[in-house]
């Protein structure tokens, strides 16, 4: 089963790209196809690429293109959220990262770095992608200068944090503790941490944590006047060249950075002798100071050596220079792979790798959010791209919803109306309608003749005469659906300007429904924060009758089936099982029974309430022998009053974003609009059409 990995922060500067490399190098030992993806990166200097990106392309040597390996800029996602559109960017991050599933067999995803001010608003937005990629998460945290009961209430927060928001997190590592404060640490973190979740705790270690000559360089902006190929080297300490030589080589430590003026010949050649010789520590480099070269002589003289170290110009002055130094933050880079590798070998030391990877492998999760709710629906339209006919091609919102459609390659579309005014009307609107929306005047269209005598010769019997089946085929709706009985479209959406009844009425008077079924219903799919349900009936049947309810049961199970949903059926009421009475009761007691018999294949509970039906620990005191109570995704109502109501108050209270209504039960897919539906209503309930018409009903 193809998933990943999601690796994220609790703060600045944790040490996570230890554990990315570390879970890489594993997950490379179980599978031989393995990606790399960060949703959100910061913004580069022109011509620069992500430091993260790049190390992980270029030493596992990774068969991806930079650009398929970030979905956006930190800039890029202000705009979003400025502009309001913070579900767009999480549909786009999916969309990205479903591209590369394709390509892999497991993907370690990397979060924010967290480099901007709003350090709580990036964490919140990095686990909400997580989320809505559904992947088992590892949190990073540091014990770098933070007592060992803030540092574990720190992860404590976020651990909680993620609880809210239904990300479940499998691990946490506590990186850079000091030795002597590791069993305290694990302790401290076991009193707070779920019990499910792997503790892994990382050391400090000192050489991780030093910059090397190439990172102190571009921190100075500094000039290499020698021992370019030498930049790699680690720097563990500063010393200043200000004193006599004498006494400077008695404070010389190991792998020291030299800052010294330019015109100090002196110490630079000292420290260039004394890091070849065997009695001296090894110098890593020497930073130039004040803009001041060594003389010409000087500079032959050190070219001559046997052995050199980088040596950097600078125009600050020492004390600036030092300054600066000491507030590098040292990262892993590509091309400095002796920290590449002790990062891994680190981790590996450190860390129940096989446990970890296991735990990640066998990892499910039945949560399922509205934007991957979106996505897969979206998805599953383009993988057999269907011609869906727009009625209403004057209103705004249809047109808005058609250029978005077409350029985003999910249906082929025709609107029907007057072509001049419909491009008068997107020109207007700022739309730029491609050539591929066809667009049909039906008066002016070769088919009018024949869709109007196939409407006289199917309603003749009730006494029409040519001149009203000319009318109506004139009328968009008619001519929409009759469309789509002819096989000319596969699908029509109608509503965003007329009644119900003008959608409607065409379509059961010729396209008529499916073979052994007699009542068309409607269902939304209801998209939950971290599941999809599916309600039926909400916008057509006033008062259904017991085999009414039956039927629209039937219909909302398969439509749940053919969108990913495994059907669990409850039929609602006021009362649950064998305790209530009342003509109503009964009408569910007896639908549920119906439907039962017409498919015993299904699970079906009824009557039950709403709590009992959705609430696992309700469900599990009223009818703890039900396979439904707790965990129905199927809820019918039983009658259009309580469920429009429903519906509504769900979406409006818990802020679920309602999809359809979707009509069931006719022979081809007609679905009706609210008159005051959005553009992204619009969009969605083309998606289900085309779905239905993949579908067959």
């Amino acid at each position: 089963m193809k998933t990943g990995i999601y690796i994220t922060n609790t703060e600045r500067s944790t040490g996570r790209s230890l554990v990315a490399l570390g879970i890489f190098k594993q997950l490379l030992s179980k599978v031989s196809r393995v990606g790399y993806f960060r949703p959100i990166i910061n913004d580069q200097p022109h011509g620069k690429r992500d430091n993260h990106i790049e190390t992980m392309l270029k030493y596992f040597n990774l068969e991806m293109d930079y650009k398929d390996a970030y979905g956006f800029t930190m800039s890029q996602v202000v705009k979003y959220m400025n502009r309001g559109q913070e579900a767009r960017l999480i549909e786009k991050i999916i969309e990205q990262y479903k591209a590369l599933e394709e390509n892999f067999d497991y993907i370690v995803v990397e979060g924010a770095d967290f480099a901007d001010k709003g350090v709580a608003i990036e964490f919140e937005l990095d686990i909400e992608i997580a989320k809505n990629l559904a992947l088992p998460t590892i949190l990073v945290s540091s014990a770098q200068g933070k007592e060992i009961k803030d540092a574990a209430s720190n992860v404590d927060l976020a651990v909680k944090t993620c609880a809210e928001l239904d990300v479940n997190v499998l691990s946490v590592v506590m990186n850079r503790v000091p030795e002597d404060k590791i069993e305290e640490m694990k302790a401290e973190l076991e009193s707070v941490i779920p019990a499910d979740t792997a503790i892994e705790i990382i050391p400090d270690i000192p050489q991780l944590a030093s910059p090397v000559v190439r990172e102190i360089l571009e921190e100075l902006n500094g000039k290499v006047l020698l021992g370019e190929n030498l930049l790699c080297k680690q720097v563990d300490r500063i010393d200043i060249g200000a004193m006599q030589l004498r006494n400077f080589l008695e404070r010389l430590g190991d792998n020291s950075l030299i800052i010294t003026p330019g015109d100090r010949s002196d110490i630079i050649l000292g420290a260039l002798q004394a890091n070849v010789s065997a009695n001296y520590p090894t110098v890593s480099g020497i930073v130039v100071t004040g803009g001041l070269p060594p003389r010409k002589a000087i500079m032959k003289l050190i070219e001559g050596l046997p052995s050199i170290v980088p040596i950097i110009l600078v125009d600050d002055v020492t004390f600036d220079a030092a300054n600066k130094v000491a507030h590098v933050k040292p990262k892993i880079r590509p091309g400095i792979t002796r920290k590449i590798e002790l990062s891994i070998a680190t981790f590996e030391k450190y860390v129940d790798c096989e446990y970890l990877i296991e735990r990640f492998q066998n990892y499910h999760t039945d949560v399922v959010t509205p934007h991957m709710f979106q996505y897969s629906l979206v998805a599953k339209a383009k993988s057999k791209k269907m011609h869906i006919v727009l009625p209403e091609g004057m209103d705004n919102r249809i047109l808005m919803a058609a250029a978005s459609l077409v350029q985003q390659n999910v249906v082929d579309i025709t609107l029907l109306g007057k072509r001049e005014e419909i491009q008068a009307k997107a020109a207007e609107l700022g739309i730029n309608l491609s050539e591929k929306v066809n667009i049909i005047n039906p008066v002016e269209s070769e088919y009018y003749e024949d869709y109007w005598k196939t409407y006289y010769e199917l309603r003749k019997h009730k006494n029409i005469p040519e001149d009203m089946a000319q009318d109506a085929l004139a009328d968009v709706s008619y001519f929409g659906t009759m469309m789509v009985y002819k096989g000319h479209a596969d699908g029509m959406v109608s509503g965003a300007a007329h009644t119900t009844a003008h959608t409607i009425i065409p379509a059961l008077q010729f396209v008529k429904t499916r073979p052994g079924v007699s009542t068309v219903s409607s269902c939304f799919f209801m998209c939950l924060d971290d599941h999809v349900s599916v309600f039926g009936d909400c916008a057509v049947n006033v008062s259904p009758t017991a085999d009414q309810l039956a039927e629209i049961a039937i219909s909302s199970a398969e439509s749940a089936k053919a969108f990913g949903i495994e059907p669990k059926v409850a039929m609602l009421s006021y009362s649950s099982g064998t305790s209530g009475t009342g003509a109503e009761v009964d009408k569910v007691r007896a639908a549920t029974e119906k439907a039962k018999q017409l498919r015993p294949d299904l699970k079906i509970e009824g009557p039950i309430q709403y709590d009992a039906a959705v609430d696992p620990s309700v469900g599990k005191s009223k009818m703890p022998d039900s396979e439904v109570a707790g965990q129905a995704t199927v809820l019918v109502f039983p009658d259009l009053n309580t469920g429009n109501n429903t519906y509504k108050a769900v979406q409006r209270e818990t802020g679920a974003l309602a999809i359809g209504p979707m009509l069931q039960g006719l022979n081809k897919p007609v679905n009706d609009l609210s008159r005051g539906c959005t553009v992204d209503d619009i969009f969605n309930t083309v998606v289900i059409t085309a779905i239905q018409a993949q579908e067959g009903f």
